[in-house]
């Protein structure tokens, strides 16, 4: 059952011409070579030749060259799919990717800027330097663990950003790997347990058999991290960030819920910075400036809360300004869409731009309804805008889906905090529905 991080293998296989008249048996490089100086670093091997279907490089290959941890290729025989793939790994990956090459030979292209890790053959294309040079790449290989740039992209292009490989796709990523599937099941396991007090000393448990999260596979770090914030474990997801390596805890999906559990434990001002750090550096998204908004919405009730009425005012545009950006960034997400038109009805009067943006709203999130798997948010979203839209039928019809599939309880309180905004907004303009109320107690 390893969590070790993975170490993907571009390489050919079977025994092919070195492009000089003789032979590689790629096969005993991988075994004698490679694979062990990958375990001796601690890391996982996962060799690419094992991913491919006919020659074609599919799904699978592309998300092991974009999601692994480390990589390693090697060059020698000049293998056109071997280059097509270091090409990719180098445009989408600045760090970890460590290149070997056979003493002898030469690549086709100029890859000077580039240093690679020489290994030995003997006449038959069989290792014959196998402790030196295994210690060579074992040195290389710990040596990608500082995050050091080596791909001659992010090396010569100065300034280029970093394209980050949003929320990592570690679900399907994981559940595709046989090992770390039962990982995923554990903490699914101890997720499910009650009350929360014995799940989050489940979850703690995996957590410390685990050890030093610099050393365990991506995947598995996020799975547990998400884990924590179902069980509403705010210190203990801010808390695994400091221990996460440096890579990962900077990806966005780690940061934006670092926003989202630094905001639940009421550091707003420390969620906000962190947010807005994030898109500084990675550019505006609509789940970012959703999580602002987000942040920013509680900060309007608590000043509300507290009679501080003109800065409850001014924090109140502020969040709708920030939904609003968030939506427009990607009119398909409907979260944003659906706080800017609660937050536009918390004016007084309503804000009279939310009229133009109900069916922008409604047709993104029947969109997501009509596909292959809607998720707790989608029926939340469609429930609140019935309310908003005075449906009673549709709301109780989407009360009931969001109840059927709801995963966590904090999932609930926020549907309930959303709602019980609108119908005391509406209190206080004289209008009473009488059954919304009835909606917020079954999400309790």
């Amino acid at each position: 059952m390893s969590a070790l991080p993975l170490c993907f293998v571009l390489m050919p296989f079977g025994v092919k011409p070195n492009g000089l008249g003789g032979l590689i048996d790629f096969d005993r490089v991988y075994d004698s070579l490679i694979k062990p100086a990958i375990l001796q670093a601690g890391l996982e091997p996962l060799r690419a030749d094992e991913e491919r279907v006919g020659g074609m490089i599919h799904q699978a290959m592309f998300e092991r060259l974009l999601l692994c941890d480390y990589a390693v290729a090697d060059l020698s025989g000049a293998n056109p799919n071997v280059f097509y793939e270091l090409g990719i790994r180098h445009a989408m990956r600045p760090f970890s990717t460590v290149l070997i090459q056979a003493e002898g030979l030469r690549a086709p292209i100029d890859l000077n800027p580039v240093r690679f890790v020489p290994y030995h053959l003997d006449g038959h294309g069989h290792p014959n330097q196998v402790e030196i040079d295994g210690a060579a790449l074992l040195n290389r290989l710990q040596a990608c663990r500082e995050a050091l740039v080596d791909s001659p992209v992010y090396q010569l292009v100065q300034d280029l950003p970093t394209p980050e490989i949003k929320h990592l796709k570690t679900d399907l990523f994981r559940e595709r790997l046989a090992g770390n599937g039962l990982w995923h099941d554990r903490l699914a396991q101890a997720r499910q347990e009650r009350p929360l007090e014995q799940a989050r000393q489940r979850l703690f448990e995996i957590q410390e058999s685990l050890g030093a999260m610099v050393d365990v596979d991506a995947g598995v770090v996020i799975d547990l991290y998400l884990s924590w914030r179902d069980v509403k474990g705010w210190e203990e997801m801010v808390a695994l960030v400091e221990r996460m390596s440096p890579p990962l805890a900077r990806t966005v999906l780690v940061q934006e819920q670092l926003g989202f559990a630094l905001n639940r434990m009421g550091q707003g001002e420390r969620a906000e910075r962190t947010l807005r750090e994030l898109i500084r550096r990675s550019g505006p998204s609509s789940e970012t400036l959703g999580l602002l908004g987000r942040v920013l919405k509680d900060r309007w009730e608590q000043a509300v809360n507290s009679d501080q009425l003109h800065q409850a005012r001014g924090l109140l545009e502020l969040a709708i300004d920030t939904y609003l950006k968030g939506f427009e960034c990607d009119w398909r997400d409907a979260y944003p869409g659906i706080n800017v038109l609660t937050l536009m009805e918390m004016r007084d009067p309503p804000d009279p731009r939310r009229l133009s943006l109900f069916g922008v709203v409604a047709y993104a999130v029947e969109r997501r309804l009509s596909g292959p798997d809607p998720d707790y948010w989608d029926y939340a979203t469609h429930l609140e805008l019935a309310v908003l839209q005075q449906d009673r039928d549709q709301a109780e019809a989407s009360l009931a889906k969001a109840l059927a599939v709801t995963r966590a309880s904090w999932e609930l309180e926020t549907t309930r905090r959303n709602l019980r905004l609108i119908r005391t907004g509406r209190e206080r303009r004289g209008m009473h529905l009488g059954w919304d109320l009835a909606i917020e107690e079954s999400l309790a």
